[in-house]
């Protein structure tokens, strides 16, 4: 059974941090693209950071210098480390991974597996 459970999620002012963890069982996730999206109320589910390939990164443009996404791929696990945090990333925020495919992007990759989500909130 393969399973992603994020975690680290909560209540923060406007300016704090948080990291959010993904952790996987059941399959390694070393070849995959481990994805980070985010869904907040009203709105589609976007694409936030990938990270791949040992250390390619992609990221949304409005968190670019403020989110980092590494991963532990000896714990099989992916991190979302969030600094600056503003209200307008409040969501929940799920992980994802999808199986390596060169040229294409992260944000076009096929997700096969998904986390359950964990709630950011970032009051003003």
């Amino acid at each position: 059974q393969v399973q992603l459970v994020e975690s680290g999620g909560g209540l923060v002012q406007a300016g704090g941090s948080l990291r959010l963890s993904c952790a996987a069982s059941g399959r390694t996730f070393s070849s995959y693209v481990m994805g980070w999206f985010r869904q907040a109320p009203g709105k589609e589910r976007e694409f936030v950071a990938a990270r791949w390939s040992g250390d390619s990164t992609y990221y949304l443009d409005s968190v670019k210098g403020r989110f980092t996404i590494s991963r532990d791929n000896a714990k099989n696990t992916v991190y979302l480390q969030m600094n600056s945090l503003k209200p307008e990333d409040t969501a929940v925020y799920y992980c994802a991974a999808a199986p390596f495919r060169p040229l294409v992007p992260p944000t076009r990759a096929k997700y096969d597996y998904w986390g359950q989500g964990t709630q950011v909130t970032v009051s003003s």
